[in-house]
């Protein structure tokens, strides 16, 4: 059976005891969070979080310069009034530079690229600085409260940073 196979029949069982279709489209905890993409971060259930609580905005790396256009969206049309930003150890982003990339994709694709991937070196300085880049935002809310995270993928602890 295929992946997708898979998640069709584990779709038919969560829709045949599903009662949250009249949850309305703004969240309940009125908060945003931006988190690693990694499958071992699962940010409702690190936070507990249910369905309609919260908007949760995952690229590589957790990066805000990814989830910045989500996050005026979010805050303008959906009343969202906190952020949360969640990097974790052992992330991907720790392993590789732009240009090491960059040559991954000009081999294994023929293609050019002068795309920022936003990898970093220091885990907690990643987060300082997405928060404070959020903070500084002209698109988004000011005097916003944003709040950023470690998560630890051995312990499944969070570690406040900012």
């Amino acid at each position: 059976m295929s992946v997708i196979q898979e998640f069709l029949k584990a779709n038919e069982r969560y829709a045949a005891s599903f009662k949250k279709g009249s949850l309305p489209m703004p969240p309940a905890r009125h908060v945003a969070v931006v988190a690693c993409m990694d499958a071992r971060l699962d940010p409702a259930r690190v936070l507990g979080l249910e369905e309609g609580d919260a908007h949760v905005i995952r690229n590589a790396g957790g990066r805000a310069a990814d989830a910045e256009r989500s996050l005026v969206i979010s805050q303008q049309l959906l009343g969202t009034r906190e952020i949360v930003v969640i990097h974790h150890t052992d992330c991907g982003m720790l392993t590789f530079t732009d240009d090491q990339l960059r040559t991954k994709i000009r081999e294994g694709l023929g293609q050019e690229t002068k795309e920022e991937f936003l990898p970093f070196k220091d885990l907690d300085q990643s987060v300082r600085d997405d928060v404070d880049a959020l903070r500084r935002s002209r698109l988004l809310m000011p005097n916003l409260p944003v709040t950023g995270f470690v998560y630890d993928v051995k312990t499944g602890k969070l570690r406040q940073v900012t």
